[in-house]
């Protein structure tokens, strides 16, 4: 088990698997290949529907049984296999949730359009899981701030940050530029793991991927404070990923708290830790003003990892200075 633990290894991801214990890691998350004839580097995306689906039974029940039983079992994929895995897993684990992430894609032609992927969550054993209530900041008007939801006369019962992360994710969006994507057909952004990270697992817990790609899990495990294990059966992404990690420090985290930044904000936080996280934040006075103040983070340059690096990207800056009956603007962001 140790010498597949913080490292990524090149192979077949069955035959790697067999390899691990059972119940040896806290969270397995698989994004595989979708069947939809994608030019990877070494894997033939094109295989007859039963073929293809024997072929995921047998890695399926390998992450369920390599799981503890205290952990979570995270598969992403379009609705149409989703279905077919669900009857894989429930005999051998018990559903949490069907997340539907708000992604669109080309249109197909006679069909609806299709806007979203799914995430099956499903627990090793769902009486001994380990689970964090994870938050996400409020949506908001884009030229005034103003709260996007009604929530009548109870704004002063909101919670500062924001809602607890629901079912549907429509606050992550996909790598659609190329200058942030790597040379592979399926990328997921970071910060999208980060959230399934935070959720299952907590500080040095394993996170396994048996499809790593170009390294996001491993990436967004490291950037936490986990420990990661990761396969590919192509040498050259297993390189790219191995590249990526040389680079990636276990600093995504403000005070004491590990958290996901995106563009110099937090995106995701865990609801326990929001007693030491808000110190670090300017919260109106008044409960119900949250309506038409967004909290601000406290001195970007110290609490954001490489925010120097990334200040650049950050656009939504001038929002601040825009809002109506906003006296917390851009004065309160420290640049570098």
């Amino acid at each position: 088990m140790k010498k597949y633990i913080d490292t990524v290894t090149a192979g077949d991801c069955i035959e790697l698997l067999n390899r691990l214990p059972d119940n040896s890691v806290d969270m397995t998350f698989a994004d595989p290949p979708f069947n939809l004839r994608k030019k990877y580097g070494r894997y033939n995306d094109h295989l007859k529907d039963q073929e293809y689906l024997n072929w995921c039974k047998m890695w399926i029940l390998e992450l369920v049984r390599v799981t503890k039983s205290t952990g979570s079992i995270f598969l992403h994929n379009i609705p149409k296999w989703l279905i077919k895995y669900s009857y894989f897993l429930d005999d051998a684990a018990d559903f949490k949730h069907w997340i539907a992430w708000d992604a669109q894609t080309a249109p197909m032609g006679k069909t609806l359009q299709p806007s979203h992927y799914g995430i099956l969550f499903y627990a090793k054993d769902a009486e001994k899981l380990v689970f964090n209530e994870l938050r996400y900041p409020h949506k908001r008007s884009r030229q005034t701030n103003i709260l996007a939801k009604d929530y009548g006369g109870k704004k002063h019962l909101l919670h500062p940050y924001g809602p607890l992360v629901s079912d549907v994710w429509t606050d992550i969006h996909r790598l659609k530029h190329n200058k942030y994507r790597d040379t592979h057909p399926c990328q997921l952004p970071v910060h999208l793991l980060e959230r399934f990270i935070l959720m299952a697992t907590d500080e040095n817990n394993i996170v396994l991927d048996p499809f790593v790609g170009t390294g996001t899990t491993a990436v967004a495990a490291k950037r936490l404070g986990r420990r990661y294990i990761g396969f590919d059966i192509d040498d050259n992404y297993v390189d790219i990923t191995k590249n990526k990690l040389n680079n990636v420090e276990s600093n995504s985290r403000i005070g004491s708290s590990w958290v996901s930044f995106y563009l110099g904000e937090i995106i995701t936080l865990r609801d326990k830790d929001w007693n030491d996280i808000k110190q670090y934040f300017y919260i109106p006075t008044k409960k119900q003003d949250v309506d038409k103040q967004p909290i601000i983070l406290k001195n970007k340059s110290k609490a954001v990892p490489n925010y120097c690096a990334v200040k650049n990207e950050i656009r939504d800056l001038s929002l601040f200075a825009n809002a109506k009956n906003f006296k917390m603007t851009k004065k309160f962001i420290e640049k570098c």
